[in-house]
């Protein structure tokens, strides 16, 4: 492994890590994405003007994401085996989102039972970048059921495919690139050169992890019809979606619930209508909630699946 660990520790190590992120949350005060993020903003501030955007942006990128990785290599220097493991499932916790997910999305879902829309509209401000001022109750649900399951994605099986991978200095390496696409990366006149590098580096690195993650979805829909459904959908919608690995992702997720999703949206005054996913009604409060568990079940199989194959290596090696 690239990290120097065998896989038997890996795995445990991330299951810690997972364990660490639904017990204690995100970090209210001094998280590190949040210095990344204000790092990353300086930068902008300061690369992204005059000619050679494209460049400027692939320095800018660089420079955002070597600090980070570079202090994840070196708090791992050789040392003691029981420091170098807790160092690891720490650096794996900080990356990782799965409860920060839940946190912010089913208060929504709790606003729209109660049929809250004042409410649900700013607490889904808060994950969108859509605006959702004069948002129904569907497009809320809408908009929430997506940031689920993409963000599933980006938050834990990216993060813990990268970690299996490359051990605690992959999963920093992943979410601070994923961070930048997600600052950079729009199509719009100020980031249209200067986040094209941001925005194609993260689709490499989220190519794999983007398509196990759709397969997982798929594996988990409830019943042979939801499970064809999903793949059906995955098929032949992702295609049509912008975003190469946004589009399995959600398309499969939608399919295994059973919910439309995509369609029109605004963004920055302007209804972008988007390809459709899935198939069915639209999504509800309800809905939000099953997308939730589909996000924590697949990250339950992936932690499964880590496990097995590190049983199945110890036994082969026996």
């Amino acid at each position: 492994m690239l990290s120097g660990l065998d896989l038997t520790t890996l795995a445990l190590l991330a299951v810690a890590g997972v364990v660490l992120d639904l017990m204690l949350g995100e970090a209210r005060r001094w998280h590190p994405l949040a210095g990344f993020g204000r790092w990353a903003m300086w930068l902008e501030r300061r690369l992204n003007r005059g000619s050679g955007r494209y460049c400027r942006g692939a320095l800018a990128w660089l420079l955002a994401v070597a600090p980070p990785t570079a202090i994840a290599l070196a708090l791992l220097l050789p040392s003691a085996f029981w420091l170098t493991c807790c160092v690891q499932a720490i650096l794996l916790y900080l990356c990782l989102g799965l409860r920060s997910l839940r946190e912010h999305n089913l208060p929504i879902a709790d606003a729209l039972a109660r049929g809250d829309l004042a409410a649900a509209r700013q607490l889904t401000a808060r994950i969108v970048s859509r605006d959702t001022s004069g948002s129904s109750a569907t497009a809320l649900a809408n908009a929430s059921a997506e940031s689920l399951l993409e963000n599933g994605n980006d938050a834990v099986f990216g993060t813990l495919f990268w970690f299996a991978v490359a051990g605690a200095p992959g999963a920093v390496l992943f979410r601070a690139a994923n961070t930048l696409d997600a600052m950079w990366g729009y199509r719009a006149v100020r980031y249209l050169r200067f986040g094209c590098v941001a925005a194609r580096l993260d689709d490499a690195f989220n190519f794999l992890p983007a398509r196990l993650t759709a397969l997982s979805y798929t594996l988990l829909a409830p019943g042979l019809r939801a499970k064809l459904r999903a793949w059906r959908c995955w098929r032949q919608q992702a295609p049509l979606w912008s975003s190469p690995n946004a589009g399995p992702v959600m398309a499969s997720g939608a399919g295994a619930l059973g919910i439309s999703l995509g369609g029109a949206a605004v963004y920055d005054g302007e209804v972008e209508q988007r390809p459709p996913l899935g198939q069915g009604a639209g999504a509800t409060g309800a809905d939000i909630a099953r997308a939730w568990r589909l996000v924590a079940r697949t990250t339950a199989l992936w932690i499964t699946v880590f496990l097995a194959l590190a049983a199945l290596t110890e036994l082969t090696h026996a």
